[in-house]
């Protein structure tokens, strides 16, 4: 096998691995960039509830409305959505 062959051959490989580590089913960084803190309870169809991890240390809550299915991240800190997280199952996802 020539050396250009054999080069390109662990190039191959190594990116190929490189992509299989890096693709592990989802995003390597937080979802929720700007975090709504105005009441919307009632526009609230589902929600999700994402704990910290080790490439996004914060908890994120996001939901999904009713009307046209969006999602949007709301402020964990804020009482209306602990109150919301109180009165309605949310889905937990890692």
């Amino acid at each position: 096998m020539s050396t250009i062959a054999t080069v390109a051959l662990l190039v191959f490989l190594i990116i190929h691995e490189g992509i299989s580590v890096g693709d592990q089913g989802g995003p390597l960084r937080c979802h929720c960039i700007k975090k709504e803190k105005r009441k919307i309870g009632r526009f609230i169809g589902e929600v999700e509830v994402r704990p910290g991890s080790s490439h996004c240390p914060e908890i994120e809550i996001i939901a999904t409305l009713k009307k046209d299915g969006k999602r949007i991240c709301l402020d964990p800190n804020a009482p209306w959505v602990k109150e919301v997280l109180a009165n309605r199952p949310a889905v937990q996802t890692t």
